[in-house]
Protein backbone atom coordinates (compact mmCIF):
# COMPACT_ATOMS: atom_id res chain seq x y z
CA UNK A 1 0.00 0.00 0.00
CA UNK A 2 1.64 3.64 -1.33
CA UNK A 3 0.93 6.27 1.14
CA UNK A 4 0.26 9.44 -0.72
CA UNK A 5 2.18 12.18 2.13
CA UNK A 6 0.84 16.22 1.24
CA UNK A 7 4.45 18.81 2.28
CA UNK A 8 3.58 22.51 2.46
CA UNK A 9 6.23 24.83 2.79
CA UNK A 10 7.03 28.15 1.78
CA UNK A 11 11.07 27.10 1.59
CA UNK A 12 12.51 24.98 -1.76
CA UNK A 13 15.19 23.75 0.52
CA UNK A 14 12.75 22.10 2.99
CA UNK A 15 10.68 20.69 0.66
CA UNK A 16 13.14 18.75 -0.93
CA UNK A 17 14.51 17.75 2.52
CA UNK A 18 11.40 16.48 3.89
CA UNK A 19 10.73 15.04 0.06
CA UNK A 20 13.96 12.77 0.51
CA UNK A 21 13.06 11.89 4.10
CA UNK A 22 9.62 10.82 2.92
CA UNK A 23 10.81 8.02 0.35
CA UNK A 24 12.72 6.67 3.10
CA UNK A 25 9.89 5.48 4.44
CA UNK A 26 9.54 3.47 1.82
CA UNK A 27 5.53 2.83 1.48
CA UNK A 28 5.43 6.85 0.16
CA UNK A 29 4.83 9.30 -2.12
CA UNK A 30 5.11 13.06 -1.59
CA UNK A 31 3.27 15.69 -3.12
CA UNK A 32 4.57 18.96 -2.41
CA UNK A 33 3.34 22.57 -2.34
CA UNK A 34 5.19 26.45 -1.67
CA UNK A 35 2.28 28.06 -2.29
CA UNK A 36 -0.37 26.79 1.44
CA UNK A 37 -3.35 27.99 -0.76
CA UNK A 38 -2.21 25.83 -3.18
CA UNK A 39 -1.69 23.02 -0.72
CA UNK A 40 -4.94 23.42 0.73
CA UNK A 41 -6.80 23.61 -2.05
CA UNK A 42 -5.11 20.17 -3.10
CA UNK A 43 -5.76 18.47 0.41
CA UNK A 44 -9.24 19.47 0.42
CA UNK A 45 -9.45 17.68 -3.07
CA UNK A 46 -7.51 14.85 -1.95
CA UNK A 47 -7.48 12.00 0.46
CA UNK A 48 -3.67 12.30 1.97
CA UNK A 49 -2.26 9.84 4.24
CA UNK A 50 -0.24 12.59 6.09
CA UNK A 51 0.04 15.99 5.91
CA UNK A 52 3.45 17.99 6.60
CA UNK A 53 3.21 21.82 6.98
CA UNK A 54 5.20 24.25 8.14
CA UNK A 55 3.91 27.20 10.66
CA UNK A 56 5.32 30.12 9.00
CA UNK A 57 4.00 30.61 5.63
CA UNK A 58 2.68 33.81 3.89
CA UNK A 59 -0.95 33.99 2.94
CA UNK A 60 -2.24 31.31 4.98
CA UNK A 61 -0.11 30.48 8.24
CA UNK A 62 0.20 26.74 9.19
CA UNK A 63 -2.24 27.61 12.10
CA UNK A 64 -5.09 28.94 9.69
CA UNK A 65 -4.12 26.19 6.86
CA UNK A 66 -5.15 23.48 9.48
CA UNK A 67 -8.28 25.26 10.98
CA UNK A 68 -9.40 25.92 7.35
CA UNK A 69 -8.41 22.19 6.51
CA UNK A 70 -10.63 20.62 9.89
CA UNK A 71 -13.49 22.64 8.79
CA UNK A 72 -13.34 20.75 5.24
CA UNK A 73 -16.04 17.89 5.41
CA UNK A 74 -14.42 14.47 5.79
CA UNK A 75 -10.98 16.15 6.52
CA UNK A 76 -11.65 16.11 10.27
CA UNK A 77 -9.30 13.00 11.35
CA UNK A 78 -6.66 13.41 8.67
CA UNK A 79 -3.01 13.38 10.70
CA UNK A 80 -1.30 16.30 10.83
CA UNK A 81 2.14 17.15 11.74
CA UNK A 82 3.00 20.53 12.09
CA UNK A 83 6.78 22.24 11.72
CA UNK A 84 7.95 24.92 14.36
CA UNK A 85 10.54 26.79 15.86
CA UNK A 86 11.37 25.40 19.31
CA UNK A 87 10.50 28.81 21.45
CA UNK A 88 7.00 28.87 19.25
CA UNK A 89 4.97 27.17 22.44
CA UNK A 90 1.94 29.33 21.91
CA UNK A 91 1.71 28.28 18.52
CA UNK A 92 1.76 24.89 19.44
CA UNK A 93 -1.19 25.62 21.49
CA UNK A 94 -3.04 27.29 18.99
CA UNK A 95 -2.20 24.33 16.41
CA UNK A 96 -3.64 21.88 18.75
CA UNK A 97 -6.65 23.72 19.34
CA UNK A 98 -7.14 24.02 15.55
CA UNK A 99 -6.70 20.64 14.86
CA UNK A 100 -2.63 19.81 14.67
CA UNK A 101 -2.06 15.74 15.16
CA UNK A 102 1.44 16.04 16.42
CA UNK A 103 4.82 18.56 16.29
CA UNK A 104 8.70 18.42 15.11
CA UNK A 105 10.75 21.29 16.15
CA UNK A 106 12.97 22.87 13.97
CA UNK A 107 15.73 21.96 13.21
CA UNK A 108 14.46 19.04 12.24
CA UNK A 109 15.94 15.50 13.54
CA UNK A 110 15.90 12.84 10.97
CA UNK A 111 15.11 10.03 13.03
CA UNK A 112 12.75 11.56 15.01
CA UNK A 113 10.88 12.56 11.64
CA UNK A 114 11.09 9.27 10.12
CA UNK A 115 9.95 7.98 13.52
CA UNK A 116 6.46 10.15 13.96
CA UNK A 117 5.67 10.37 10.30
CA UNK A 118 5.28 6.50 10.61
CA UNK A 119 3.83 6.49 13.51
CA UNK A 120 1.20 8.47 11.98
CA UNK A 121 0.66 6.54 8.27
CA UNK A 122 0.12 3.81 10.84
CA UNK A 123 -2.54 6.05 12.52
CA UNK A 124 -3.89 6.90 8.75
CA UNK A 125 -3.94 3.24 7.97
CA UNK A 126 -6.24 2.67 11.28
CA UNK A 127 -8.50 6.02 10.38
CA UNK A 128 -8.62 4.37 6.61
CA UNK A 129 -9.90 1.09 7.94
CA UNK A 130 -12.24 2.24 10.86
CA UNK A 131 -13.87 4.27 8.32
CA UNK A 132 -14.17 1.33 5.37
CA UNK A 133 -15.23 -0.67 8.18
CA UNK A 134 -18.13 1.85 8.88
CA UNK A 135 -19.18 2.11 5.55
CA UNK A 136 -19.50 -1.50 5.46
CA UNK A 137 -21.58 -1.54 8.16
CA UNK A 138 -23.64 0.94 7.41
CA UNK A 139 -24.35 -0.94 3.64
CA UNK A 140 -24.82 -4.24 5.60
CA UNK A 141 -27.54 -2.48 7.56
CA UNK A 142 -29.08 -0.20 4.47
CA UNK A 143 -29.17 -4.20 2.95
CA UNK A 144 -31.16 -5.76 6.59
CA UNK A 145 -33.33 -2.34 6.95
CA UNK A 146 -34.81 -3.00 3.01
CA UNK A 147 -35.17 -6.49 3.70
CA UNK A 148 -37.16 -5.59 6.67
CA UNK A 149 -39.32 -3.20 4.43
CA UNK A 150 -39.98 -5.34 1.41
CA UNK A 151 -41.17 -8.59 4.19
CA UNK A 152 -43.47 -5.70 5.89
CA UNK A 153 -44.68 -4.34 2.13
CA UNK A 154 -45.27 -8.04 1.64
CA UNK A 155 -47.63 -8.57 5.25
CA UNK A 156 -49.27 -5.03 3.85
CA UNK A 157 -50.00 -6.48 0.59
CA UNK A 158 -51.40 -9.26 2.01
CA UNK A 159 -53.10 -7.89 4.86
CA UNK A 160 -55.24 -5.84 2.08
CA UNK A 161 -55.94 -8.94 -0.32
CA UNK A 162 -57.45 -10.77 2.47
CA UNK A 163 -60.06 -7.93 2.76
CA UNK A 164 -60.31 -7.29 -1.11
CA UNK A 165 -61.18 -11.29 -1.00
CA UNK A 166 -64.56 -10.24 0.93
CA UNK A 167 -65.07 -7.31 -0.25
CA UNK A 168 -66.52 -6.52 -3.98
CA UNK A 169 -63.89 -3.66 -4.43
CA UNK A 170 -60.75 -4.79 -6.72
CA UNK A 171 -57.47 -4.87 -6.64
CA UNK A 172 -56.63 -1.86 -8.90
CA UNK A 173 -58.94 0.28 -6.28
CA UNK A 174 -56.69 -0.17 -3.70
CA UNK A 175 -53.60 0.81 -5.69
CA UNK A 176 -55.46 4.03 -7.57
CA UNK A 177 -56.82 5.14 -4.44
CA UNK A 178 -53.13 4.69 -2.23
CA UNK A 179 -51.63 6.62 -5.16
CA UNK A 180 -54.15 9.26 -5.02
CA UNK A 181 -53.41 9.64 -1.60
CA UNK A 182 -49.55 9.54 -2.14
CA UNK A 183 -50.29 12.47 -4.78
CA UNK A 184 -52.32 14.58 -2.35
CA UNK A 185 -49.91 14.26 -0.03
CA UNK A 186 -47.15 15.78 -2.14
CA UNK A 187 -49.52 18.73 -3.36
CA UNK A 188 -49.78 19.52 0.53
CA UNK A 189 -46.56 19.84 0.98
CA UNK A 190 -46.12 16.52 3.57
CA UNK A 191 -42.29 15.21 3.53
CA UNK A 192 -41.34 12.65 1.53
CA UNK A 193 -41.37 10.31 3.95
CA UNK A 194 -44.64 10.95 4.76
CA UNK A 195 -45.74 10.34 1.04
CA UNK A 196 -44.18 6.65 0.80
CA UNK A 197 -45.68 5.91 4.15
CA UNK A 198 -49.21 6.58 3.18
CA UNK A 199 -48.93 5.31 0.39
CA UNK A 200 -47.79 1.85 1.59
CA UNK A 201 -50.34 2.50 4.83
CA UNK A 202 -53.53 3.60 2.48
CA UNK A 203 -54.36 -0.11 1.29
CA UNK A 204 -55.14 -0.94 4.85
CA UNK A 205 -57.87 1.45 5.27
CA UNK A 206 -60.37 -1.27 4.71
CA UNK A 207 -59.08 -4.01 6.38
CA UNK A 208 -61.65 -4.07 9.21
CA UNK A 209 -64.45 -5.60 6.26
CA UNK A 210 -62.96 -9.07 7.22
CA UNK A 211 -65.06 -8.65 10.29
CA UNK A 212 -67.75 -8.02 9.01
CA UNK A 213 -70.47 -11.23 7.95
CA UNK A 214 -71.01 -11.40 3.80
CA UNK A 215 -75.08 -11.06 4.08
CA UNK A 216 -74.02 -7.99 4.77
CA UNK A 217 -70.73 -6.94 3.11
CA UNK A 218 -71.85 -8.29 -0.29
CA UNK A 219 -75.50 -7.12 -0.08
CA UNK A 220 -76.01 -5.84 -3.91
CA UNK A 221 -78.68 -3.41 -2.75
CA UNK A 222 -79.18 -0.58 0.09
CA UNK A 223 -78.41 -1.55 3.51
CA UNK A 224 -81.10 -1.18 6.55
CA UNK A 225 -80.00 1.03 9.45
CA UNK A 226 -78.99 -1.70 11.17
CA UNK A 227 -77.40 -3.50 8.82
CA UNK A 228 -75.30 0.14 8.56
CA UNK A 229 -74.46 0.19 12.20
CA UNK A 230 -72.80 -3.21 11.90
CA UNK A 231 -71.25 -2.12 8.58
CA UNK A 232 -69.31 0.78 10.37
CA UNK A 233 -67.88 -1.70 12.73
CA UNK A 234 -65.22 -2.12 10.05
CA UNK A 235 -63.58 0.74 10.76
CA UNK A 236 -62.86 -0.13 14.29
CA UNK A 237 -62.30 -3.73 13.49
CA UNK A 238 -59.03 -2.45 10.98
CA UNK A 239 -58.01 -0.89 14.01
CA UNK A 240 -58.10 -3.58 16.67
CA UNK A 241 -56.61 -5.72 13.90
CA UNK A 242 -53.70 -2.90 13.62
CA UNK A 243 -52.95 -1.06 16.47
CA UNK A 244 -50.33 -1.95 18.96
CA UNK A 245 -47.78 -2.72 16.37
CA UNK A 246 -43.80 -1.79 16.42
CA UNK A 247 -44.34 -1.21 12.72
CA UNK A 248 -44.70 2.85 11.07
CA UNK A 249 -46.33 1.15 8.61
CA UNK A 250 -49.02 -0.59 10.44
CA UNK A 251 -49.70 2.27 12.76
CA UNK A 252 -50.44 4.44 10.29
CA UNK A 253 -52.62 1.79 8.70
CA UNK A 254 -54.51 1.39 12.37
CA UNK A 255 -54.96 5.83 11.99
CA UNK A 256 -56.27 5.34 8.86
CA UNK A 257 -58.25 2.37 9.33
CA UNK A 258 -60.42 3.69 12.49
CA UNK A 259 -60.53 7.64 10.65
CA UNK A 260 -61.08 7.41 7.33
CA UNK A 261 -65.06 7.68 7.45
CA UNK A 262 -64.96 10.55 9.76
CA UNK A 263 -66.33 13.65 7.98
CA UNK A 264 -64.68 16.92 8.48
CA UNK A 265 -67.87 18.71 9.88
CA UNK A 266 -68.09 15.92 12.41
CA UNK A 267 -70.85 13.87 11.49
CA UNK A 268 -68.67 10.47 10.65
CA UNK A 269 -67.74 7.91 12.08
CA UNK A 270 -67.10 5.62 14.65
CA UNK A 271 -66.00 8.92 16.68
CA UNK A 272 -67.31 11.82 15.18
CA UNK A 273 -63.84 13.67 15.15
CA UNK A 274 -64.15 17.06 13.36
CA UNK A 275 -61.27 19.17 11.22
CA UNK A 276 -58.12 18.73 12.28
CA UNK A 277 -58.72 16.26 15.33
CA UNK A 278 -58.95 13.74 11.92
CA UNK A 279 -55.62 12.16 11.39
CA UNK A 280 -54.28 14.43 8.52
CA UNK A 281 -53.55 10.82 6.74
CA UNK A 282 -57.43 9.81 6.86
CA UNK A 283 -58.63 13.40 5.87
CA UNK A 284 -56.89 12.61 2.58
CA UNK A 285 -57.62 8.87 2.44
CA UNK A 286 -61.31 10.14 2.50
CA UNK A 287 -60.62 11.96 -0.56
CA UNK A 288 -58.96 9.31 -2.53
CA UNK A 289 -61.43 6.37 -1.08
CA UNK A 290 -64.41 8.26 -1.99
CA UNK A 291 -63.51 9.96 -5.62
CA UNK A 292 -62.05 6.13 -6.16
CA UNK A 293 -65.11 4.56 -5.48
CA UNK A 294 -67.69 6.69 -6.99
CA UNK A 295 -65.85 6.51 -10.78
CA UNK A 296 -65.72 2.88 -10.01
CA UNK A 297 -68.20 0.23 -11.26
CA UNK A 298 -69.61 -2.61 -8.74
CA UNK A 299 -71.90 -5.16 -8.74
CA UNK A 300 -74.66 -2.57 -7.20
CA UNK A 301 -74.38 0.63 -9.01
CA UNK A 302 -72.46 2.01 -12.55
CA UNK A 303 -69.70 3.98 -12.51
CA UNK A 304 -70.19 7.55 -11.99
CA UNK A 305 -68.61 10.12 -14.50
CA UNK A 306 -65.81 11.76 -13.62
CA UNK A 307 -67.26 15.43 -14.12
CA UNK A 308 -69.95 13.94 -11.91
CA UNK A 309 -67.49 12.12 -8.96
CA UNK A 310 -65.28 15.70 -8.79
CA UNK A 311 -68.74 17.86 -8.41
CA UNK A 312 -69.61 15.66 -5.46
CA UNK A 313 -66.37 16.18 -4.48
CA UNK A 314 -65.66 19.92 -4.90
CA UNK A 315 -69.70 20.09 -2.87
CA UNK A 316 -68.70 18.73 0.11
CA UNK A 317 -65.50 19.92 1.00
CA UNK A 318 -65.51 21.62 4.03
CA UNK A 319 -69.10 19.18 5.20
CA UNK A 320 -67.27 16.12 4.50
CA UNK A 321 -63.58 16.60 3.19
CA UNK A 322 -61.09 18.66 4.72
CA UNK A 323 -61.14 21.41 1.95
CA UNK A 324 -57.44 21.35 2.04
CA UNK A 325 -57.28 17.91 0.72
CA UNK A 326 -59.78 18.32 -2.16
CA UNK A 327 -57.61 21.23 -3.65
CA UNK A 328 -54.57 19.34 -3.22
CA UNK A 329 -56.11 16.57 -5.31
CA UNK A 330 -57.57 18.83 -7.80
CA UNK A 331 -54.50 20.88 -8.04
CA UNK A 332 -52.99 17.52 -9.26
CA UNK A 333 -55.60 16.61 -11.59
CA UNK A 334 -53.88 15.56 -14.99
CA UNK A 335 -51.88 13.10 -12.42
CA UNK A 336 -54.98 11.92 -10.80
CA UNK A 337 -55.79 10.84 -14.69
CA UNK A 338 -52.64 9.52 -15.04
CA UNK A 339 -53.05 7.07 -12.33
CA UNK A 340 -56.59 5.93 -12.90
CA UNK A 341 -55.36 5.33 -16.40
CA UNK A 342 -52.28 3.25 -15.07
CA UNK A 343 -54.07 1.53 -13.20
CA UNK A 344 -57.43 0.62 -14.96
CA UNK A 345 -56.38 -2.72 -16.30
CA UNK A 346 -55.87 -4.40 -12.99
CA UNK A 347 -59.71 -4.89 -12.21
Amino acid sequence: MTHQVLIVDDTEINLILFGALVRKLGTSESKTFLSSTEGLAWAQANDPDLIIVDYMMPVLDGIEFIRQLRETPGKESVPILMITANDQKQVRYQALEVGATDFLTKPVDKVEFLARANNMLILSDVRKKLSDRAAWLAEEVHKATTEILQRERETVIRLSKAAEYRDPETGAHILRMAHYSELIAKSMGLSITEQELLLEAAPMHDIGKVGIADGILLKPGRLTPEEMEIMKQHALIGYDILKGSSSKVLQAGADIARAHHEKFDGTGYPNALAGQDIPVFSRIVAVADVFDALTSERPYKKAWSLEKAAEHIKANSGTHFDPACVDAFFRQWDEVLEIRQRFTEIE
